[in-house]
């Protein structure tokens, strides 16, 4: 019987009586002329091709081609082939670890986010009893640098976490902000609100809300939007309680131990998000070498267009927030606890907003999604907060619970957005450097509405807010033009 072919064959090391060092076979047609220490073989000897003809015989499979490789050539290749493995196509899209991740960044994001937007109710607080001799608008630069720091240092921790993942970014986050809670406790003057709220707790809030929106887009693709608006959610359950739960203790505990239970609260939540949080791309080498700070991703149209959105979308949103219970007291002869209930429902309702709309725009689109919310929430305020936020008590309810649902939605899609522009291995640079640039809105929106309602009036206040939304929505639409290829298609899924 003829062999099977064997294209190359290396036999080394074979035993001394075999009188053969080595022996090459290229292919079973081509002879070949073993070197050997006798001159001539002996007649009983078995010839190598009889030996190898057997071989063949016996098995049904072809022989594998063997090649000597030199030490650790076989880990090099297995690490080459484990590298070409690329995650972006292969996304968990859930299961029980990618939800405990959506479970540890609800809770992360409850305190720093919960506190933006009820600091209105601090706020209020404020003006009425230890800071009284301020105004509204110097009161106002207290959550302004807390939230422009919150987000502004994003730009910071986004890559770190794209190099380091959360592992020691959440525990020292979390720890700081603990810290900070109990400071506030103590603080009784303008200066100290400003360097304890302020600057402690705006750094160590952009550790925890960059850590907890990055590591979902590590688990979820095409289910990113609504995974994200379910851990967006948290922000409007510390919303919701935050006023509640001060209302409450204010009267009966004062203003000393009403923080410290927030405080103890807060660490109930981030003991369950350090447990459960996780990252699934490990990072790369690439992302290593590549600067903190990197402004040359705004080179992309996309991303420069939307920054210049979310820009005005932050100046309406904490604003509004900020100023809303102000608002309220100020300028309206309402109830003095019209603030608190004003910002309980927004919150309250905003729950709903960051949800639906999620689950909604990973099927039209996300862009699409948040165009909708942002017109909707421009409406509202066109039709029911010019005209009837300072006359009407049930409208100026009304009003706070439609734009609770609206802004909920801005919040919830425009990480998904983020992450639609960018592979999920640099999320945490484009979200940081975005809101480098958007926080900038939160520094100066705060104090500027402080002053316009003491200065001009709530109306043009108002007014000012509808003209800003209203060229962040034009914005928008470029935007999601140059995300089409810089072409105008309505129906696209984008």
């Amino acid at each position: 019987m003829d062999p099977l072919p064997v294209s190359s064959v290396q036999l080394q090391d074979l035993p001394s009586h075999s009188g053969i060092d080595t022996v090459r076979v290229r292919n079973a047609d081509t002879p070949t002329r073993p070197t050997s220490t006798h001159s001539k073989k002996s007649d009983g000897a078995p010839s190598v091709k009889n030996i190898l003809t057997d071989l063949s015989a016996e098995s049904p499979l072809q022989q594998p081609t063997i090649q000597p490789n030199p030490a650790g050539h076989d880990d090099a290749q297995d690490e080459e082939t484990a590298q070409e493995v690329d995650p972006e196509d292969d996304f968990p899209e859930g299961g029980l670890r990618a939800w405990l991740v959506v479970v540890a960044a609800f809770f992360i994001l409850l305190p720093p986010f919960g506190i933006m937007v009820a600091v209105g109710t601090l706020q209020d607080y404020w003006l009425q009893h230890q800071l009284s001799g301020y105004s509204a608008r110097d009161v106002g630069w207290i959550p302004s640098v807390m939230t422009y720091l919150g987000l502004a240092l994003a730009i910071w921790v986004g890559p770190l976490f794209d190099r380091y993942g959360p592992r020691w970014i959440a525990p020292i986050g979390s720890a700081g902000y603990i810290v900070m809670m109990f400071l506030l406790a103590e603080c009784e003057t303008f200066w100290q609100m400003v360097l304890c709220l302020g600057v402690l707790g705006g750094v160590v809030s952009a550790m925890l809300t960059t850590i907890g929106l990055a590591a979902v887009a590590h688990w979820f693709k095409a289910r990113r939007g609504f995974a994200q608006s379910i851990a967006m959610a948290g922000s409007s359950f510390g919303g919701l309680t935050i006023p509640l739960i001060l209302r409450t203790t204010f009267p009966k505990y004062g203003y000393a131990w009403s923080i410290r239970i927030l405080g103890f609260f807060f660490l109930g939540c981030f003991i369950i998000g350090n447990v459960l949080i996780k990252a699934r791309i490990p990072p790369t080498a690439a992302a290593k070498r590549k600067p903190i700070i990197s402004l040359s991703i705004f080179g992309d149209l996309r991303f420069s267009l939307f920054t210049l959105s979310v820009f005005g979308f932050e100046v309406v949103l904490f604003g509004a927030l900020g100023i809303l219970p102000t608002y309220a007291t100020l300028s309206t002869d309402f109830p003095p606890d019209t603030g608190f209930y004003l910002i309980s429902i927004l919150n309250g309702v905003s729950c709903l907003g960051r949800i639906m709309p999620g689950y909604l725009s990973d099927k039209i689109g996300r862009f699409n999604t948040l165009f909708i919310m942002v017109v909707s929430t421009l409406l509202v305020m066109l039709v029911i907060w010019l005209p009837f936020g300072t006359t009407s008590l049930p409208a100026l309810y009304l009003f706070a619970a439609l734009f609770g649902f609206g802004t909920g939605g801005w919040m919830a899609l425009t990480p998904a957005c983020i992450g639609q522009l960018c592979r999920a291995e640099e999320f945490g640079r484009y979200y940081g450097s975005l809101y480098f640039i958007a926080s900038l809105a939160t520094l100066v929106c705060i104090p500027i509405s402080g002053e316009l309602v003491e200065t001009v009036g709530a109306t043009p206040m108002v007014g000012f807010y509808c003209a800003v939304l209203s060229l962040s929505v034009v914005s928008l639409v470029f935007c999601r033009w140059a995300c089409l290829g810089r072409r105008w298609v309505v129906r696209a899924r984008i």
